[in-house]
């Protein structure tokens, strides 16, 4: 089975996924999507941008596609799914959306960082599916706007980043007062210890898939590694960026760093934009859609951006600092040859750095090629007529305003 016109679903999904030119299956899809079809619980990993997402949609779509719901059942939750942050949830929820056949309803998006008020008025217009973060999804729980007791499938997506993130506790409350009668599917680019906890109490006898090395770059991801001196990372961002035609994802440690690199690479002449944790919600929108359909060439980020942004065309990862852990370096990388596409992600590193770096190949069991890049080479012309036409300032966006 290697295309969804092979899967045993209905053949208004099917329309659907044509239309939306889904054709082929990839190796998770494949795996998890015919067991899930028949009800048995799931715990599968795979390397990040492998389509775990349709991979638990599509069988979360064919059972609200066959249910008939009556006036009692309509108003019924009947599946939950649960991820880690904001942006995952809104691009998981249009995903959903783009596939939603006429007779499913709209799926409800329980976050923060948006309306709340609408958010109670789509759970009491009845959503057959709810996609939510924890914390939000919790704190209406308790104030006894969410009613989760028909739920009939659960999903918990990047379940190791929920953890990491400090949501097991709402997790556990979530996840208790749901039907023990239910089917769950984990998704996780990783497994360990707390993550098999977790699973293994909430699963039945569940299909076990792994593919690959959750801990190893895919291998459609070219990995360069700069060894540059103090004070030169810029000039070789700006070098990279000029050898590279498309989207660029870069990658700082820092909020302060990230907003000073945007800025600087505006007044160089890149069309950027940025987002870190202390961005609101319309600000991080606004350039995520912006990068995603073109308009910014250059989206730098914190690793808020790591696992919780999905754009399949992203050409070229920088890392412009080095991340704290061995497996945050697996998910920035990760970004980049999504979707069957290639991929390049160079890493930065000077002084101490060095050292760090040796230390993930370590841990990754992996040697990155060394390049060098000559930093005086004078910028194309076309870049210095931009640098004379552009603006000083970012693009502002919803809520902004620049001084």
């Amino acid at each position: 089975m290697t295309t969804f016109t092979e899967l045993p679903l209905s053949a208004a999904l099917q329309r659907t996924l044509a239309a939306a030119q889904f054709t082929k299956l990839t190796p998770i899809q494949e795996r998890a999507i015919p067991p899930a079809l028949e009800g048995q619980d799931i715990i599968g990993t795979a390397q990040t941008g492998t389509g775990k997402t349709l991979a638990f949609l599509i069988p979360i779509m064919e059972m609200l596609n066959r249910e008939t719901p009556n006036r009692e059942t309509a108003r019924n939750t009947t599946a939950l799914v649960l991820l880690p942050t904001r942006e995952l949830a809104m691009q998981v929820h249009e995903q959903f959306e783009q596939l939603r056949t006429k007779s499913i309803t709209k799926a409800a998006l329980i976050v923060g960082g948006l309306s709340e008020k609408s958010q109670i008025q789509s759970l009491r217009a009845g959503a057959s599916l709810v996609i939510a973060t924890p914390g939000r999804l919790q704190d209406l729980m308790t104030r006894k706007f969410a009613d989760l007791r028909h739920i009939k499938v659960l999903v918990l997506d990047e379940a190791d980043r929920m953890l990491d993130m400090g949501f097991l506790p709402a997790i556990r409350r979530i996840v208790g007062a749901l039907p023990r009668q239910r089917q769950t599917l984990c998704f996780s680019a990783t497994l360990e210890q707390s993550v098999a906890g977790l699973v293994n109490d909430y699963t039945r006898e569940p299909v076990r898939i792994a593919l690959g090395s959750v801990l190893k770059p895919a291998e459609s991801v070219e990995l360069k590694a700069y060894e540059v001196r103090p004070g030169e990372k810029l000039d070789v961002v700006r070098q990279l960026l000029y050898a590279e035609k498309g989207q660029t994802l870069i990658f700082t440690r820092t909020k302060r760093g990230t907003e000073r690199l945007a800025k600087q690479l505006v007044r160089d002449g890149f069309n950027a934009a940025m987002i870190h944790g202390d961005r609101s919600q319309s600000q991080r929108n606004g350039a995520l859609s912006g990068f995603q359909d073109g308009s910014f060439q250059v989206l730098v980020a914190t690793d808020i951006a790591a696992r919780g942004l999905h754009v399949d065309e992203v050409a070229h990862v920088i890392n412009y600092d080095l991340p704290k852990m061995a497996e945050d370096f697996i998910h920035r990388v990760g970004r980049t040859g999504r979707a069957g596409l290639q991929g390049r992600a160079s890493t930065l590193v000077t002084g101490v750095e060095v050292l760090e770096l040796r230390q993930i190949e370590r841990a990754l069991k992996l040697r990155i090629e060394r390049e060098q890049i000559d930093t005086t080479a004078p910028q194309p012309l076309r870049r210095i007529v931009q640098n004379t036409l552009a603006m000083r300032t970012l693009t502002a966006l919803p809520g902004e305003v620049f001084v």
